[in-house]
């Protein structure tokens, strides 16, 4: 007899909303209960109902739905939106699309989201909240902290570590052994060569800070 597979439900139904979806509706562990979202705009997402707004978490969590991911991209609306939801009694387990590779010793933390041909290096080390979004690479011995981003085909080298919050833009590419603080953002398409400080924003080829104004 074949067991049905476990239930998550995913709060958000915008971009990172569908790109989780496309990760669930390929993912042999889990299969989406539905969507729920600050403001449903929308039915469905790539066929998933939107069951209404978080006014319905705890109704489906008493309906025995167990599981569920923050599904936004924001890193700071994620982490609330994670917090809400633990609030409400729902565990956030990891999700790895099954295209992903992962290494040897790489781990993947809760309500983490790792898509499509990313590629984990070996003891790679995916923090809370983190998305590693499609084609990313994080190579061996990279550490991600809580709720911090690598976006679309970026590429963290060996003993990178991006700090919690931090955003690493689309197409980025960081020398190995590089920090990025907490709360910085690397813009697309940057090449980061050094430390980048907390709260800081760096672009260009080599990066550099960008200054407000």
């Amino acid at each position: 007899m074949t067991m049905e597979r476990p239930a998550i439900l995913v709060l958000g139904a915008g971009g990172h909303g569908k790109a989780v979806l496309d990760l669930l509706l390929a993912h042999r562990g889990w299969r989406a209960a539905g969507v729920v979202d600050a403001a449903p705009r929308v039915a469905a997402v790539l066929g998933v109902p939107v069951l209404g707004d978080e006014s319905a978490l705890a109704t489906l969590r008493e309906g025995g739905i167990a599981a569920a991911h923050p599904a936004i991209g924001a890193n700071a609306a994620r982490r609330a939106a994670a917090d809400r939801l633990q609030a409400a009694g729902f565990a956030l387990p990891a999700l790895v699309h099954p295209a992903a590779i992962l290494g040897t010793g790489a781990r993947v933390s809760e309500g983490a989201a790792v898509m499509a041909r990313a590629v984990l290096g070996a003891d790679a080390r995916i923090g809370r909240l983190c998305i590693v979004n499609t084609g990313a690479i994080v190579e061996h011995d990279g550490v991600l902290e809580d709720a911090a981003h690598v976006g679309p085909g970026a590429v963290l080298a060996g003993f990178v570590r991006i700090g919690p919050g931090a955003l690493v833009g689309a197409g980025a590419v960081i020398r190995p052994g590089v920090t990025v603080g907490a709360g910085a953002v690397v813009a697309a398409g940057a090449a980061v060569v050094e430390d980048v400080p907390p709260g800081a924003t760096v672009a260009g080829v080599p990066a550099r800070p960008v200054v407000p104004g």
